[in-house]
């Protein structure tokens, strides 16, 4: 029951409406996700810039202390019980904590590529290439977790994938002229490095998946684990990359109260994202994250003004939902299977 504090959201909700842990989890991811798109779109334009590298730092530091407060929670509160949790967890298994610095290490080196990507290309070409990642994580998913999926899931996902480019689509003319200035070798360093990220995106969530699936940890414990390797790496990534701008201006320069709720709202995507994994797979959560694009977006045109639709935007968002539609569609049984082992 520790490893489930969701079940309470069941009792909302009538009994003759079947739902399950996994849709729960789906559908807050999708809320959550378009919230932090917002609540950062909103922060990064409205007051004093803040260093994005420190806030990744403190959001898994939130998702450490979340975790361990829920874990202590089901430990019903016996300090003595809980110390001796994170003993045998932690210090007592060392080999299962650098397993996860596979994926902590995996993401810093996808975000690091990404930035050098987007350097290198036209916002066009990286927006269309990024989205190879719902296909790896699905090529990952069968591989190392025998996933199988059939030829209507194959055609959904590269739905979605066609779907997902169309809705960030910007036809905006003038960045036409930056991608001619952009050099032959440039383009193919950006290229090689958005592909890059693609694989490490889909090999470190399902590499995740499996260690989530193949273990009787809870996902709290999983968390601290992989929250604590995220900081590590986090702090490197902060002070190679603006340790000049820190020094000069501190490490919490532009912070406000909308800077804390992003870093809040990042932590607790953190523990969706992990339950969503748990209870699901990687290739669902490629779904919400792709929904939530769609909501944000709206939201955005309607709200903050600062989103003006186009013909690719509706007609991507169509893509989107008739590729869920064909995903979520029932199949024989065996059709759809997963056999984890044990990393």
């Amino acid at each position: 029951m520790a490893d489930k504090p969701y079940l309470w959201i069941f009792r909302v909700f009538p009994k003759n409406i079947s739902l399950s842990l996994k849709h729960v989890c789906l559908g807050i991811l999708v809320v959550q996700t378009s919230s932090m798109v917002l609540t950062m779109r909103y922060s990064r334009t409205h007051g004093e810039m803040y260093i994005a590298s420190t806030a990744v730092v403190f959001s898994e530091i939130f998702k450490i202390l979340a975790c361990l407060a829920i874990t202590f929670h089901g430990s019903h509160y016996r300090w003595s019980y809980f110390v001796g949790q994170l003993r045998e967890e932690i210090l007592g298994k060392p080999w299962e904590n650098l397993k996860l610095a596979v994926p902590s290490g995996l993401y810093t080196i996808q975000n690091n590529l990404l930035f050098l990507a987007l350097s290198n290309l036209d916002a066009a070409t990286y927006q269309v290439t990024y989205q190879l990642k719902i296909l790896t994580t699905a090529l990952f998913s069968v591989c190392m977790l025998h996933k199988k999926l059939s030829i209507l899931k194959w055609i959904s996902l590269l739905l979605l994938m066609g779907g997902v480019t169309l809705v960030q689509w910007r036809t905006d003319k003038g960045k036409e002229n930056t991608a001619k200035e952009l050099s032959l070798s440039g383009q193919f360093v950006g290229l090689l490095a958005v592909l890059t990220a693609c694989c490490s995106s889909g090999f470190a969530g399902v590499y995740f998946e499996k260690i989530l699936k193949g273990t009787k940890s809870s996902i709290w414990m999983r968390n601290v684990q992989l929250g604590a390797f995220g900081v590590v790496f986090g702090l490197i990534a902060v002070f190679i990359n603006d340790g000049n701008q820190i020094s000069n201006g501190g490490f919490f320069q532009g912070y406000n109260s909308m800077t804390w709720m992003v870093i809040s709202l990042q932590a607790f995507g953190g523990l969706v994202v992990a339950a969503v994994v748990k209870y699901a797979d990687n290739i669902l959560k490629g779904f919400a994250t792709s929904v939530s694009i769609v909501v944000s977006s709206l939201v955005s045109f309607y709200f903050l003004g600062d989103f003006q639709p186009t013909n690719f935007f509706f007609i991507g968002t169509c893509g989107v939902l008739a590729a869920t539609f064909l995903y979520s569609m029932p199949e024989k049984h065996g059709a759809h299977s997963t056999v984890v082992k044990p990393v």
